[in-house]
């Protein structure tokens, strides 16, 4: 993004902001000109802070963990009733992943949250910034892995969960919500559902950020009010199935997207949930 980049908004994940801010990248948000600035979650603002100190230059936006969904069926065809589905053995164990291969399992495209996943699964820091983790057995294990995931995508699982046409996702909890409400849609028999394993899950913050050479300001300062009004985030969460960073917001949520596990604003998973800090290896 260095350079002229046309933009006037942009989305990052919080996770990649540091790298950015060291850049030069953004501009800093004048919160005078942002009056629902107020309807943001504070605790939310202490996570994303981490990135963004002061959140002088994000917006919260949308936020979830990143989890495994299933097709609740043919899992249990190929695994059984015992299926560890509650567990990341039940796609980071290669002879549990050899059997679901017949079915089709996917993963991110996103090798930071691939790799933080792994590291938390084998008990090391998945906010780890020493080269040799990554090179090490987190490797080895993907290694292993490899021969038995049919692709690396970050939306393409949706429609293929949807339809049955693979049954395992290491996947964001709101796309496949997505995946589950198109198939309940469908009614085409498809049973999706997700988890957040018990060895824990990584939590992911999306923001809004200014670029520096944002042309259109006025403009993007009116579209970022407009997304901090309650009910008009609240449907945005409803139509994504994602939770969302306003704290007004949350009685607007439907009931299906509110209580969904892997959106944190459900409650009850909080332990599980692993924080992400500034992306990359460093050593």
């Amino acid at each position: 993004m260095a350079g002229s980049t046309g933009f006037d908004l942009v989305v990052p994940s919080a996770s990649f902001l540091e790298r950015q801010l060291t850049a030069g990248v953004f501009q800093p948000l004048d919160k005078s000109k942002l009056p629902g600035w107020k309807n943001l979650d504070p605790e939310l603002l202490k996570l994303v802070a981490k990135h963004d100190p002061d959140n002088k230059y994000a917006m919260p936006y949308m936020w979830a963990t990143t989890g495994i969904g299933y097709n609740v069926d043919k899992v249990k065809a190929v695994l059984g009733d015992d299926a560890p589905v509650n567990s990341w053995d039940l796609v980071l164990k290669p002879e549990n992943l050899e059997k679901l291969k017949s079915c089709g399992v996917s993963f991110l495209d996103a090798p930071e949250e691939i790799f933080a996943t792994v590291l938390n699964y084998l008990g090391k820091d998945p906010n780890s910034s020493k080269a040799d983790d990554y090179t090490g057995p987190a490797t080895d294990l993907l290694l292993k892995l490899r021969p038995n995931i049919r692709y690396f995508h970050s939306s393409q699982y949706i429609n293929d969960l949807a339809n049955g046409d693979t049954c395992v996702a290491i996947g964001w909890a709101g796309d496949v919500w997505q995946a589950a409400n198109r198939a309940k849609e469908a009614k085409n028999g498809v049973n999706i559902s997700f988890s957040i394993p018990k060895e824990g899950a990584m939590a992911f913050f999306d923001v809004f950020a200014m670029p520096a050479d944002a042309k259109n300001k006025d403009e993007a300062y009116l579209f970022l009010n407009y997304l901090l009004r309650p009910d008009v985030i609240a449907h945005i969460s409803d139509h994504v199935f994602y939770a969302n960073a306003n704290k007004e917001a949350t009685a607007l949520v439907s009931q299906q997207v509110r209580d969904n596990p892997g959106n944190l604003s459900a409650g009850g998973c909080a332990g599980q949930v692993v924080y992400p800090e500034s992306a990359g290896a460093e050593d």
